[in-house]
Order: structure tokens, then C-alpha cells, then sequence
């Protein structure tokens, strides 16, 4: 099994389930997604650069996912997290119920199309 893979399952509820079910709607919609475990999370590839990673805040008690090229997104801004970070910004979850499926597929996309 992959290190990304059980960073996500052993992960504590809620955040496991959160990571599971962000991880299978990522990974339909861009299937050439390349899932790897860098610094110590998992970290999306496309095309042998980075894409997105998936964050679990036990402090802060969310998970990000979190785009490299966020700032360059046109849509979603409203609920787009940057928090001081000048290339990245995220979709952040507190539990399942707060997962937008169509925000994040719709984020997915644009970001795909800038690579």
C-alpha cells in the first residue's frame, strides 16, 4: 500500500471519511492523477507536476484541499481559502455534509485546464 494511501486510512473520523471520499471523487474526475506522498501528505501529480494535496488539520479541525495554482482560478473564489499564501488556495471541509461535490469537480477541472 501506498504511504498517501494510509496517511488517509489512519487518519481518525471524521477526517478519514472526508479523505476517502475527496480522494474518490478526485481521482474519477482526473483519472492520469498521479497520487504520491510528499512532505509528509498526499500530493496529487498531473503530468509530473504538482497539482493538489489533501491536508488534515487535527488543530484546526478541517481538511484542505488545496491547489497549487489556486490563485489563478477564475471560479469559486467566494469559497476559495487562501489565508496568506500567494500560489495556493483550498476547499476546506469540517465533516462529509460540507463537501460541495459540484464546487469541487467544477475546481478540479478549471485547475486541470492550467496545466
Amino acid at each position: 500500500m501506498k504511504l498517501a494511501e494510509l496517511y488517509i486510512l489512519n487518519q481518525p473520523e471524521p477526517y478519514k471519511s472526508i479523505l476517502l471520499h475527496l480522494q474518490a471523487v478526485v481521482e474519477h474526475t482526473i483519472p492520469e492523477l498521479q497520487l504520491l506522498y510528499k512532505w509528509k501528505i498526499p500530493f496529487y501529480y498531473l503530468n509530473g507536476k504538482p497539482f493538489c494535496y489533501f491536508n488534515a488539520s487535527h488543530k484546526k479541525q478541517f481538511v484542505d484541499v488545496a491547489f497549487m495554482k489556486g490563485f489563478h482560478l477564475e471560479i469559486h473564489q467566494d469559497v476559495l481559502v487562501g489565508e496568506g499564501r500567494s500560489l495556493v488556495k483550498s476547499l476546506r471541509y469540517v465533516s462529509l455534509e460540507t463537501i460541495d461535490n459540484e464546487v469541487l469537480v467544477d475546481v478540479l477541472i478549471a485547475s486541470r485546464d492550467l496545466y
